[in-house]
C-alpha cells in the first residue's frame, strides 16, 4: 500500500491509495485504515481506493479552528471535489456518520453509498443507549462488544478495542498516532456522543443507491439499530455479515468485499 497525499481545499491530507479505475473513497472510523488490512487489496480489484486520514488522525494536520463534525463534512465535500466523477463512498462506524451526512447534503460526484456499522443517529429514548460509549466503556468491554471473536483481532491499530492490548504496541510512533487519533475522535464526537440529533430527520434526503452492511455480532451498535438506520434512507438495502462485529471489513474481508463488489457492479450494469 502506498502512502500519498491528497489535497482537499486548503488542507493536505495523508492518504492511502491502491488500484485503478472507478474511485472508491473510504471514510475511516476511530483509526485510519491500516495499510496491512487485507480488505484494501481485495477492494482495489474493483476500483481506485483512496483512504484519507481525517484532520487530526494519523499524519494529517488539524488546524486549530477545525474541530467540529461540520468541519469534517465540508472537508469531505472538498475531497469529493478533488476526485474524478462517479465516486463510491464507503464509511465505517464514525466515518459512516460522516458519509451519511455527506450524502444527505448531496454532491454531484457521489454515485453510490456504502455505510458499514455507522453511528450518527439517536433512535431510542433519552435514557436509552443506542451506541456503546467509546470513551467511558472499559477497554476489555469495548473489545468484547466490537469484535465477534476478540481473540482473533490482529494486534495493533485496528478498529475499536486496541486499548485492551496497548502494552503490545511497542513502537513509539504508533503510540503517538493512537493518542492523536483518540484525542481527535473525542474532539469531534464526544457530545452528543457519536450522533447528530437532527440527522435522522434528513436521511430521507439521501438520493443515491445505498447499501447498509452490518456485522451480525456488533455490540457497539446492534443489527436492530442498523435495520432502523437503513429504513430511514429511501430504497436502502440492508445486509448482515455473519461472524463479524463492528468491523466486518476486518473480521470478514472477503464477505465484505463481495457485498461491495456486487453492489458496485449492479450500478455499472444499470448505467
Amino acid at each position: 500500500m502506498s502512502a500519498d497525499r491528497l489535497f482537499a481545499g486548503p488542507l493536505e491530507l495523508e492518504a492511502l491509495r491502491r488500484g485503478g479505475g472507478r474511485p472508491i473513497l473510504i471514510v475511516h472510523g476511530a483509526n485510519p485504515v491500516s495499510p496491512k488490512a487485507p480488505f484494501i487489496d481485495l477492494l482495489a480489484a474493483h476500483g481506485a481506493v483512496v483512504a484519507p486520514s481525517h484532520p487530526g488522525f494519523g499524519n494529517s494536520p488539524r488546524p486549530d479552528d477545525f474541530d467540529t463534525m461540520y468541519d469534517l463534512i465540508h472537508l469531505y465535500r472538498d475531497v469529493l471535489d478533488a476526485l474524478p466523477d462517479k465516486i463510491v463512498v464507503i464509511g465505517f462506524s464514525f466515518g459512516g456518520w460522516i458519509a451519511a451526512e455527506l450524502a444527505a447534503g448531496g454532491h454531484p460526484k457521489l454515485d453510490r453509498l456504502v455505510l458499514v456499522d455507522p453511528v450518527g443517529i439517536k433512535l431510542g429514548g433519552r435514557e436509552e443507549r443506542d451506541i456503546a460509549h467509546f470513551f467511558n466503556t472499559s477497554p476489555a468491554e469495548l473489545l468484547r462488544r466490537a469484535w465477534h471473536d476478540p481473540a482473533r483481532r490482529p494486534p495493533g491499530v485496528y478498529g475499536l478495542g486496541w486499548q485492551a492490548d496497548i502494552d503490545a504496541v511497542t513502537d513509539d510512533a504508533d503510540l503517538v498516532t493512537l493518542a492523536r487519533n483518540w484525542d481527535a475522535l473525542c474532539l469531534y464526537g464526544w457530545r452528543p456522543h457519536m450522533y447528530n440529533p437532527q440527522l435522522k430527520h434528513w436521511l430521507r434526503r439521501i438520493a443515491v443507491p445505498t447499501l447498509v452492511l452490518w456485522g451480525d455480532s456488533d455490540g457497539i451498535v446492534t443489527p436492530g439499530y442498523g435495520r432502523r438506520y437503513a429504513a430511514l434512507i429511501p430504497g436502502a438495502e440492508f445486509s448482515l455479515i455473519a461472524g463479524a462485529g463492528h468491523h466486518p471489513e476486518l473480521e470478514q474481508p472477503h464477505a465484505f468485499v463481495a457485498h461491495v463488489a456486487r453492489f458496485v457492479a449492479a450500478g455499472e450494469g444499470r448505467r
